[in-house]
């Protein structure tokens, strides 16, 4: 039996940070289940195949169905939340060792605020004659 990507425990934490079902005019296809729809996504991000090589016989609807419920997630800030929601778990659990975390300044702006650096000097171009320019226009003048 297959391994199953998508456990029960990971379903309960995920399910209620999805946005509800928009909805739809009357006929068409009904929407594919959102959990079918995560363990495509899953299989893909795992495996790294292309969206369009996704198995139809998996059930979880097509790549491109997958591909635009993960950015459509990604749209309503489903990830963060999921990525707070965890960490707060792991921490919880004392499953978090701090000693080795770190802080990217680019996020984080400094406290106070930084100093700005000073003004850096323009250089006065100084380009070089183009051959091709120069040579053209030494071509015009002998022509005359």
């Amino acid at each position: 039996m297959a391994k199953q990507l998508l456990s029960d425990e990971l379903w309960q934490i995920v399910e209620p940070l999805l946005p509800e079902e928009p909805p739809k005019p009357e006929g068409g296809r009904p929407r594919i289940d959102d959990r079918a729809v995560l363990t495509g996504i899953i299989f893909v991000l795992k495996s790294g195949i292309p969206w369009e090589m996704l198995p139809q016989e998996m059930g979880c609807g097509s790549g491109v169905t997958c591909w635009r419920r993960l950015k459509e997630w990604q749209e309503a800030g489903v990830w963060e939340r999921l990525l707070g929601v965890l960490l707060d778990r792991l921490g919880e659990a004392d499953q978090i060792d701090w000693s080795r975390a770190s802080v990217d300044s680019a996020i984080i702006p400094a406290k106070k605020g930084a100093e700005k650096p000073a003004r850096i000097r323009r250089i006065r171009e100084n380009r070089a004659r183009s051959a091709t320019l120069w040579s053209t226009k030494e071509a015009f003048r002998s022509a005359r």
